[in-house]
């Protein structure tokens, strides 16, 4: 088996996560489980949870088609300990339903997007709502990120001349 390392070492709040205990939520599905987990607002799930799901196996050789950001393994805790977990994200889940079609995988991706995700997203929405989080703005026929903290919008300063109008800039 492949070993999947996460991301490279420069990225300390991954290398962190590698050396910490998650706990992840437990869903089942068809008396199937499905370990998920919430971390720095992005779903994770469990790569061989999904391949159960899938009926295919998802290995680390299967992962290899996903890009660095979209497969990490993660030390998991569970009843039999801790353990090295490959996970996948979101977009990572969605890409191995797209490889490996069958029509059933149409109501996994369902299932996932809209009751598994939002549990997820739910559970830590309830903890803090001053927490900063960034929403995107459909804004002059473009998308706009923006920054929410303490119930105000915040616009990066780079951002700006293309919020303004000509005249305001003194073009």
């Amino acid at each position: 088996m492949i070993k999947v390392t996460p991301n490279p070492p420069e990225d300390s709040a991954q290398s962190a996560t590698s050396a910490a205990h998650l706990i992840p939520k437990t869903f089942i599905r068809h008396h199937i489980q499905l370990r998920a987990l919430l971390l720095h607002a992005e779903a994770w799930f469990c790569a061989r949870d999904i391949g159960r799901l899938m009926g295919v196996e998802l290995n680390g050789r299967q992962a290899l088609k996903l890009d660095l950001d979209q497969r990490q393994v993660m030390r998991l805790s569970g009843n039999d300990g801790s353990q090295e977990t490959l996970m996948l994200s979101e977009s990572g889940v969605y890409a191995m339903l797209v490889y490996h079609y069958c029509p059933e995988n149409r109501h996994l991706r369902r299932w996932l997007t809209h009751d598994v995700v939002p549990m997820l997203r739910e559970e830590v929405g309830s903890i803090s709502n001053q927490a900063p989080h960034m929403r995107a703005m459909e804004w002059a026929g473009g998308t706009l990120r923006l920054l929410h903290w303490r119930k105000e919008p915040w616009v990066r300063l780079r951002d700006m001349p293309g919020l303004l109008p000509a005249s305001y800039c003194g073009v």
